[in-house]
């Protein structure tokens, strides 16, 4: 146990009650402290940002699934660093929530010491960076939902092109420019085109 463990909370969202319980007495005894969901739902509803925090989340739940619910605080730019708890049929799926966000997982049954070390790698691992980490992973997906001719279009407008030139460009109307580009922006969560080059910016990084 690290000497700060104490000053960090675990969330643990898990359809599994005698799991849940077993965690709860591991992460407690660990020094950790400690809070405990039945399913995804029940957690965004009590959920606040803030503070040093980790996510243990099992893959597969009744309702939102783990895989949603990563998906969700990615999109509202939350840093919260999550460690996937899956069976063996879903490793590949824990993999690819890796690659977009996740801090790691860790299989069904999980060897007490494994699970604490990871533990250990989040603490060593968080405050500024995890959170720069996590702005840049929002922005990557903010930029995957936009359509081809979103992106077009938002690509034209951050190098300054008016949207005259853009309609020309693109061989369509400078209303339909004007369409697409405040699709794209209220995709991306922002207010002005500074913003936009900044989130672009991230979400490449």
């Amino acid at each position: 146990m690290s000497d700060d463990a104490g000053a960090w909370l675990i969330y643990v969202v898990d359809d599994d009650d005698a799991f849940r319980d077993s965690l709860r007495w591991l992460l407690e005894s660990a020094g950790y402290r400690v809070a405990v969901f039945p399913s995804a739902e029940r957690f965004l509803a009590s959920y606040r940002p803030g503070g040093n925090a980790c996510l243990l989340l099992d893959v597969r739940m009744p309702g939102l699934s783990g895989i949603e619910l990563q998906a969700e605080l990615t999109r509202r730019g939350d840093p919260l660093p999550i460690i996937f708890i899956t069976g063996h049929g879903d490793v590949p799926m824990a993999v690819e929530a890796v690659k977009t966000g996740a801090f790691d997982f860790i299989e069904k049954p999980c060897a007490d010491d494994q699970l604490l070390a990871l533990l250990e790698r989040v603490s060593a691992e968080g405050g500024p960076a995890r959170h720069e980490r996590a702005q840049r992973l929002s922005a990557a997906v903010r930029l995957r939902t936009l359509t081809e001719r979103e992106r077009e279009v938002l690509d034209l407008v951050v190098v300054g092109k008016k949207n005259k030139q853009i309609a020309e460009g693109l061989g369509i109307s400078v209303k339909t420019v004007e369409a697409h580009r405040a699709r794209a922006m209220e995709k991306m969560g922002a207010a002005s085109i500074a913003e936009v080059v900044r989130a672009m910016m991230s979400g490449k990084a």
